[in-house]
């Protein structure tokens, strides 16, 4: 007998097909005579139906990630699309920033070469701002969670910065 693993409008990832995709239907086969039915197929919208074995739920997000513990680094990567005497106006000719956002060096945030050429200063910034983006998380939780604990005690003006902070986190944790 089966039992369905996932539900309808759950996110999944089809492996036969290797993308995402929400479960459309739950598709459960019976036999006559079973109170329970035999095998349950999965309609993901993809043009046939898929077995338990062939999806994979999406994995909850680790605390450790949410909490803002991550150290991102700038790390400097070799310029391939210029040579160096094409690039004296960039800040540090012959490279380009990349964020390494994981612990292997190779994940994160990368910038199209055109784009970089166009206005180095501001896609620097952009690098450094990114890097940092874990510690203004982490200062902004702090900031909101002192706020709550704090009531009535607070100056307007550090109340207002305590609800733009919740706000901007609230964005932050939504999925859209």
């Amino acid at each position: 007998m089966a039992k369905a693993l996932f539900h309808k409008n759950q996110r999944v990832f089809v492996r036969p097909v290797g993308t995402w995709a929400l479960v459309e239907h739950v598709v459960p086969q019976w036999t006559k005579g079973l109170a329970e039915p035999i095998r349950v197929l999965y309609d993901c919208g993809l043009g046939r139906e898929f077995t338990a074995d062939e999806l994979q739920q999406e994995e909850p997000i680790p605390e450790q990630l949410q909490s803002g513990n991550e150290r991102w680094r700038v790390t400097r990567a070799r310029n391939k699309w210029q040579p160096t005497e094409d690039c004296g106006r960039h800040p540090i000719p012959g490279t380009y920033p990349v964020v390494i956002t994981g612990e292997q060096e190779w994940g994160g945030w990368r910038v199209p070469g055109a784009e970089y050429d166009l206005n180095p200063s501001r896609i620097e910034r952009q690098a450094r701002l990114i890097s940092n983006a874990p510690a203004l998380e982490s200062m902004a939780r702090a900031l909101v969670a002192w706020a709550r604990r704090s009531g009535e005690d607070m100056p307007h003006e550090l109340a207002e910065l305590a609800h733009s902070a919740q706000d901007l986190l609230t964005r932050i944790e939504r999925d859209n």
